[in-house]
């Protein structure tokens, strides 16, 4: 009997969930600066006096976090984080193009709604993003699309059941803008800005454009549609430290082509995340990540499964600008917590290119 007997599906777009930052260069030399590089902002003599204190621990958790960045070896899937310093402002007029490669092994389904018992998955993974930033209503704002594209092969422990595909998964849709502390400034504007608390919201939208057969156990589709609104906070704490708190819910459509003839449901799937970043220089930072899910639960044709999800996942991601428009991105996260959910551990690297008036 092969794999492609049973009846499951997995949506890259719902694993890859993370967006990066643009990279932009002010035409002057000291800055603010974005995900291309480490934030350096404008305090008077008293505030840094006060955080001066903050500055050995920040160089430890920096290190740490760098460790297990670079130097730990993951074997599994990747995390949903929104990456830290997401909602702090920008400047508009910028593109950016992202090219992102996932490495997964899983003991699980993918797909967040389906645990197969021994199964064991693995997923490389290619990602393509771009992002545009523009005022609206006088605030800074962005949309991105993203398309994932797929290799994931798979087996399950103790049968003959294996299989494997190569194909597109599912497109995401993002609008987000800034509602506190995001005016919406050019990049020579933006020159002259002094990072403040700023608060955002962002609406996210998972199409089912990729793979799905119903009568296969590997897919790279969920053949449903999801929603994600979330809102975040943004505080700077001196010149090195940005603390962040995001708060989120996945909704999803039914699957009604499970297992050929069935009817999948599933409840929405609540989390909160925090992220503490420590700037080492104007072109590396570094960030520590955590992300916590409940809920979730999967009716099939109306009967409860009673798997309600509790996930607690750890994580870090080091960022390092090379110039003004190039930026490299390593994320690492482990599933400490999960119950009901794909235990994983996984790594991307990402590669960012940014352009737009302004840039030199």
């Amino acid at each position: 009997m092969e794999i492609q007997d049973w009846v499951a599906s997995a949506s890259l777009a719902e694993i890859d969930s993370t967006r990066a930052r643009a990279a932009w260069q002010a035409p002057t030399t000291n800055r603010p600066k974005k995900k291309a590089g480490s934030l350096t902002i404008a305090v008077d003599t008293t505030l840094s006096e006060l955080f001066a204190s903050a500055r050995t621990i920040g160089k430890r958790l920096a290190f740490l976090c760098f460790l297990l960045t670079v130097l730990h070896s993951p074997d599994q899937a990747r995390a949903q984080f929104t990456d830290p310093r997401t909602y702090d402002n920008t400047p508009v007029g910028i593109n950016q193009f992202e090219l992102a490669y996932a490495h997964a092994r899983a003991n699980a389904s993918i797909d967040t709604s389906l645990i197969i018992g021994g199964a064991e998955f693995n997923l490389n993974q290619g990602t393509l993003k771009y992002t545009r930033y523009f005022s609206f209503f006088d605030r800074t704002a962005w949309v991105q699309a993203s398309v994932p594209f797929a290799g994931l092969n798979g087996s399950v422990t103790g049968t003959s059941l294996h299989g494997s595909i190569t194909d597109l998964g599912d497109s995401s849709y993002e609008f987000a803008m800034l509602v506190k502390g995001g005016p919406a400034l050019s990049v020579t504007q933006f020159a002259n800005y002094k990072p403040t608390t700023s608060v955002g919201v962002s609406f996210t939208v998972t199409a089912p454009t990729g793979q799905y057969d119903a009568n296969k156990v590997i897919n790279l589709g969920s053949d449903r549609w999801s929603f994600k609104p979330e809102i975040g906070i943004s505080h700077p704490f001196g010149t090195k430290w940005i603390v962040d708190a995001y708060a989120s819910a996945y909704f999803f459509t039914d699957n009604t082509s499970y297992q050929g003839v069935e009817i999948l449901q599933q409840q929405p799937l609540p989390g909160v995340e925090g992220h503490i970043s420590y700037s080492f220089s104007n072109n590396l930072w570094v960030s520590l990540d955590t992300r916590y899910s409940f809920r979730g639960d999967t009716l099939i044709n109306g009967t409860d499964q009673n798997n309600a999800q509790q996930n607690f996942t750890l994580g870090s991601e080091v960022n390092v600008s090379l110039n003004s428009r190039n930026v490299l991105v390593f994320e690492f996260a482990k599933a400490l917590v999960h119950q009901n959910g794909p235990a994983y551990t996984g790594f991307s690297v990402e590669y960012l290119y940014s352009w737009g008036k302004g840039y030199r």
